[in-house]
């Protein structure tokens, strides 16, 4: 047996990974594609962030909530649709 630990890369405290590098999205589709596709986008970053916080319940993430959150992680305040939409992916991680 020995007492070796797994390894773990250095990252330094309150050093955050680099992000990924971005593509560019895909050209010809309509408009509509490229809102959805930034209002999901959106959605998920704010409910990870709502979820390092502790709310796991969508009852729990108001709108006034994930638009307090929006502003403490720098997003833009979200509207009633992506709100929504923040609740449906909290609810289908839970289930």
């Amino acid at each position: 047996m020995t007492n070796a630990r797994p390894h773990k890369p250095k990252t330094g405290r309150g050093v955050a990974p680099k992000p990924l590098r971005k593509k560019p999205l895909p050209a010809g589709r309509p408009r509509e594609w490229y809102i959805s596709h930034n209002r999901r986008l959106k959605a998920m970053r704010l409910a990870i962030a709502l979820m390092d916080t502790g709310v796991y319940v969508p009852e729990k993430a108001t709108n006034r909530k994930i638009r307090a959150t929006a502003a403490r992680v720098g997003i833009h305040p979200p509207s009633n649709t992506t709100c929504r939409l923040v609740r449906e992916l909290i609810r289908d991680e839970m289930s």
